[in-house]
């Protein structure tokens, strides 16, 4: 089926860069066939043979969609549940550690369904969904989440983020604070082997990657390196490389992280990474706030991306990414949204928004503030990129996936029309959202999913949720358990110095 969008204003981010006033895109299946002024449909399409739907562009702007480029989807029932704090306090409730509060597979589903129908309606085409899974994960687990991407109609790339050493050996000082009778609970809980993972992984490509019609891919993911085996860190980047797939891999995302690479290897963690020859150009490096010069070096040459997640960083307290530093050293930068509970959202607006105004205050260089322009860069290009997908989204160009959003001009967040990128990254918040597209498929019209049914599956979640509080008050009371023991060991964390700081007040 064929689709001519008539007289929008086009942002294309295309290599020129080109924008038009006025101008018609006509997409016929999944793709691009011709932007421009006053097309000539006959030119393209025989129109008694090939249906054409024309839709009206007029007073709105057509632009690619929006890319978040990182997700947790199995915290998407946790949004405003869990308390703010550190991330390694946090992860008491979102990753409990003695591993026995095991879910369901439809529970995966619903989880990955609510965050798929909020993107889709905020004009989000594309997610890269670091799936994590306690204790361990499961095929039908794994399904479940692809299954309700399938069914959303969302663009999406998903990994199996798992670690596969004991808890207490991911942080420094843990193994020596806490008391024999935890450390044997916590060396109880299931653990799968590398080879484990790696058959996992392998079935996980073999079924899903290149799904509906490539809309559906894999991704791979150790979690961070400090939380896997150097054997299984390394042969999984050799899986990356063989099916050239995105490795999402948390790095120096908190000061605990920069202590533990002191104290566990000598070095800072993207050092490790690189010395064991796994820093590359598929590396997906999620955060990167404690990182020195050298580090962004090695990531220059490397080449590998960074998805920068500034809602979460600055909710979990791990600091303000140098987003300058890394875009002066030619580091594609992508935005993400992490996960509910330390976002709240999967807005990607208000997540660009963000990056852009807290860099105000690391420099009184104004100059060196994020552009509007950048920002959506980043959001666009730079989160293509991140997903080694940049050839087939985030262009309004022949030849690419038909992933669009009509934004509507006509609303309070352009009126009156200023500076149109300045009001989408620092006025729009996904309201003005009329039309989301992916692969040619309209899936959002005038603020209505077409693909699922979300009022019934709403009600299943809040019903999923009352079944599953029993569930979270056990993980509570595990938290509870092991909070001072954490607590101690950030505070040892804290107290040791690291050379530098990524907070506004003093990192002691």
């Amino acid at each position: 089926m064929a689709i001519l969008i008539r007289n929008a204003g086009v942002l294309t981010f295309d290599k020129s860069r080109q924008e038009y006033a006025r101008a018609d895109v006509l997409t016929i299946g999944q793709r691009i066939v011709a932007v421009g002024p006053d097309l000539q449909v006959a030119d393209f399409v025989n129109p008694a043979t090939e249906k054409v739907e024309v839709i009206d562009g007029a007073g709105k702007l057509l632009m690619p969609g929006l890319i978040n480029a990182h997700l947790h989807s199995p915290a998407a029932f946790l949004k405003g549940a869990l308390q703010d704090s550190p991330l390694e306090i946090f992860m008491l409730y979102e990753v409990p550690p003695l591993g026995d509060t095991p879910l369901s597979a439809r529970l995966y589903y619903l989880r990955a369904m609510l965050g798929a129908m909020e993107m889709l309606k905020l004009g989000v085409t594309s997610v890269h969904d670091d799936a994590f899974f306690n204790p361990t994960p499961l095929p039908e687990s794994v399904d479940a989440i692809m299954n309700a991407y399938r069914d959303a109609g969302i663009r999406a790339r998903v990994t199996i983020c798992q670690s596969n050493i004991v808890e207490y050996e991911k942080f420094p000082f843990l193994a020596d604070i806490l008391p024999e009778e935890i450390k044997r609970a916590i060396r109880a809980a299931p653990l799968q082997s590398g080879e484990e993972l790696l058959a996992l992984y392998r079935d996980f490509i073999a079924r899903w990657h290149g799904a509906e019609d490539g809309r559906l891919l894999c991704s791979v993911s150790c979690s961070a390196p400090q939380r896997v085996t150097e054997r299984y860190l390394q042969e999984l980047t050799q899986l990356s490389t063989q099916h050239d797939l995105p490795f999402n891999i948390h790095i120096l995302e908190t000061r605990l992280q920069r202590v533990l690479g002191q104290e566990k290897y000598g070095k800072s963690l993207i050092r490790y990474v690189h010395d064991m020859g796994c820093l590359d150009a598929r590396k997906l490096v999620i955060h990167a706030i404690w990182i020195d010069d050298a580090d962004i070096a090695l990531m220059a040459d490397a080449q590998c991306s960074i998805a920068h997640n500034p809602v979460c960083n600055l909710k979990l307290g791990s600091g303000i990414m140098r987003f300058r530093a890394l875009r002066d050293a030619g580091v594609n930068v992508a935005v993400g949204t992490d996960e509910a509970p330390c976002d709240d959202t999967a807005n990607v607006w208000y997540a660009a928004k963000t990056m852009g105004l807290v860099q105000h205050i690391t420099t009184p260089d104004w100059t060196r503030w994020p552009k509007a322009a950048e920002i959506l860069d980043c959001v666009i290009l730079g989160g293509a990129r991140s997903m080694l997908l940049e050839r087939q989204i985030g262009q309004i160009a022949p030849g690419f996936q038909a992933d669009l959003i009509l934004v509507d001009l006509d609303t309070l967040a352009f009126t009156p029309l200023n500076d149109l990128q300045r009001q989408l990254v620092f006025c729009e918040n996904g309201s003005s959202v009329r039309m989301t597209m992916v692969a040619g498929r309209i899936v959002v019209r005038d603020g209505k999913l077409l693909t699922v049914d979300e009022a019934a599956l709403k009600a299943e979640i809040r019903e999923a949720v009352r079944e599953y509080h029993p569930t979270f008050a056990r993980i509570e009371a595990h938290a509870q358990t092991l909070l001072p023991y954490y607590r101690e060991m950030y505070q040892r964390a804290v107290a040791q110095d690291v050379g530098m700081n990524r907070w506004l007040g003093d990192a002691r």
